[in-house]
């Protein structure tokens, strides 16, 4: 097992799944404490890095396209200090960031975890019910239906029609994209059958946001409804099923690991495996035995 405890948070790696938890600094995002512990199977992982800075560094998962709602939601526009997936690591703990990293890549050699988009979602969304107040309105959601109620900032056009409530089974799209610049950003649904899309300032199906600090708190609506729509890569009318339980560690499992060091041999035999990385799935295999 490799750990790494920092005031950004914890991250512990077991073989077979992360499980991240926000620190309780102070300076820790409202949106990674409201979305509390994160467990992300080695399957749903691309990646992993280390980035060492003058006075922190940073270690950073990549996932799978597809495999987390939030990220799906958001588009990778989630800047760094509300990203659960990066962890900011004090510089007496670099070597233990490198060592995690070591851990987890070995692991996913050994599993042979491919690096492409998945077609059903790994991770849950965020609980419900929750609801946010941000920009322009509130944006509430108990799992089956999405409501939207404005305030006295509110475009008057917009706030006349009154609150809005839209079935998960009509919303087709979501949308999380922060204020940057000049420009405003949003939290948008598409709906069923809905008119031409609209900027959000006019749009009744859409809260406005201006940059302030509640905008994150935003993307957790727009992840939890995301957990909820078809997956991008399921056709029409699929459900998705729940995300699977990690996979059962094998440690234990003598006859299993001798199989697997058979295989590594193989590949390497083939070419497929380079020597160092031959080297490092052998020596997490033994460390497994």
């Amino acid at each position: 097992m490799a750990e790494i405890i920092q005031k950004d948070g914890t991250w512990v790696f077991d073989g077979d799944a992360l499980r991240l938890t926000p620190g309780r600094d102070r300076n820790v995002s409202p949106l990674r404490s409201a979305l509390g512990e994160l467990v992300v199977p080695l399957g749903a992982l691309a990646g992993v890095s280390f980035e060492q800075g003058k006075r922190s560094g940073r270690l950073r998962l990549r996932l799978r396209d597809g495999a987390c709602p939030l990220l799906q939601a958001t588009g990778g526009r989630l800047a760094e200090p509300h990203d659960p997936y990066r962890l900011v690591v004090e510089p007496d703990r670099h070597g233990v960031a490198e060592y995690l990293v070591d851990e987890v890549r070995d692991a996913l050699l050994l599993d042979q975890v491919p690096t492409g988009p998945v077609d059903a979602r790994l991770l849950p969304g965020p609980s419900v019910p929750l609801s946010v107040s941000a920009g322009d309105g509130t944006a509430s959601f108990d799992g089956e239906r999405v409501r939207l109620e404005w305030n006295w900032k509110t475009e008057e056009a917009k706030a006349a029609a009154g609150p809005r409530t839209l079935p998960v089974g009509e919303i087709t799209a979501v949308e999380w994209c922060p204020a940057a610049g000049l420009d405003n950003g949003h939290l948008r649904f598409t709906v069923r059958g809905a008119p031409a899309r609209t900027p959000a300032k006019y749009d009744p199906n859409a809260v406005e946001l201006w940059g302030f600090k509640k905008d994150p708190l935003m993307a957790l609506v727009a992840a939890a409804v995301q957990a909820r729509l078809p997956h991008p890569a399921a056709g029409p009318g699929h459900v998705v099923p729940p995300a699977p339980a990690p996979p059962p560690a094998v440690g234990d499992d003598h006859d299993t690991l001798l199989r697997r060091l058979r295989e590594l041999g193989e590949l390497h035999r083939d070419g497929v495996l380079t020597d160092e990385e031959f080297t490092r799935a052998k020596q997490a295999v033994l460390h497994r035995m």
